[in-house]
């Protein structure tokens, strides 16, 4: 064989290699692409929960609402304690606009902290811990109705 041919060979060889790279980097990005666009349709559609448009809409229009204050509640705790404690609740904008019908609230915020542990309330973290909890309870109970949770008063014997 001569060195031409070799060369020739060699180019043939390399010519192949690069477009065989090609053909593996457009194959990659298509099905980047693919993934990308189904787990996109995956969030959007829902994880399998039906999702109707009025509450994606009241979902992504939601801002701070008017404030309702609870009365002072008074909680038995683990180990014999007690806790007694006011909360303020931040509505979104898409609650209703009169003043809401707190019983349901008042027993959700009850159930949460009966029978804790002092220990758990007692850093601010177990407190932070608390309030996420109950705002994702209200907000199983009433989408999109609750922001946030406020402590008015807190006091743990």
């Amino acid at each position: 064989m001569s060195d031409k041919d070799k060369k020739d060979a060699d180019s043939e060889k390399k010519g192949t290699a690069k477009k065989s790279k090609k053909k593996l980097l457009i194959i990659i990005v298509a099905a980047v692409a693919l993934l990308a666009a189904g787990g996109g349709a995956f969030v959007m559609l829902g994880t399998g929960k039906k999702t109707s448009a009025a509450a994606l809409t009241a979902a992504a229009i939601a801002k701070p609402g008017k404030i309702v204050t609870l009365d002072a509640l008074t909680v038995n705790l683990a180990g014999g304690h007690y806790l007694k404690f006011q909360l303020a609740l931040r509505c979104t904008s898409v609650t209703a606009s009169e003043a809401p019908d707190t019983n349901k609230e008042i027993d959700i915020v009850i159930s949460e902290f009966a029978d804790r542990n002092m220990a758990d309330l007692s850093s601010e973290t177990g407190r932070k811990a608390v309030k996420a909890d109950l705002v994702k309870k209200l907000n199983t109970e009433y989408p999109n109705q609750f922001m946030d949770v406020y402590f008015t008063q807190f006091v743990m014997q």
